[in-house]
């Protein structure tokens, strides 16, 4: 099973909020997920990401591999 990390997106219209979760790679987005690793709020000045890096640093080791969003996310973090 190829998992991969994504974001997963939660709150109301023009105030987003995601979770950073892993997931299959053929799961949407939105639907279920194996574990939430995090979370990122981008309507706090500054952004606050928060992320589990020793559950991050698992699931690289298992294989997972980020989306091109949360790659983006990383980056910026």
């Amino acid at each position: 099973m190829s998992v991969a990390i994504k974001l997963y997106r939660k709150g109301k219209k023009h105030h987003p909020f995601y979770r950073i979760v892993v997931s299959p790679k053929r799961y949407k987005a939105n639907g279920k997920y194996l574990e939430q690793i995090g979370t990122y709020d981008p309507m706090t000045n500054p952004s606050t990401i928060k992320i589990d890096q020793e559950r991050l640093d698992y699931w690289l080791s298992k294989g997972a591999k980020p989306t091109e969003g949360f790659s983006k996310l990383l980056k910026r973090g």
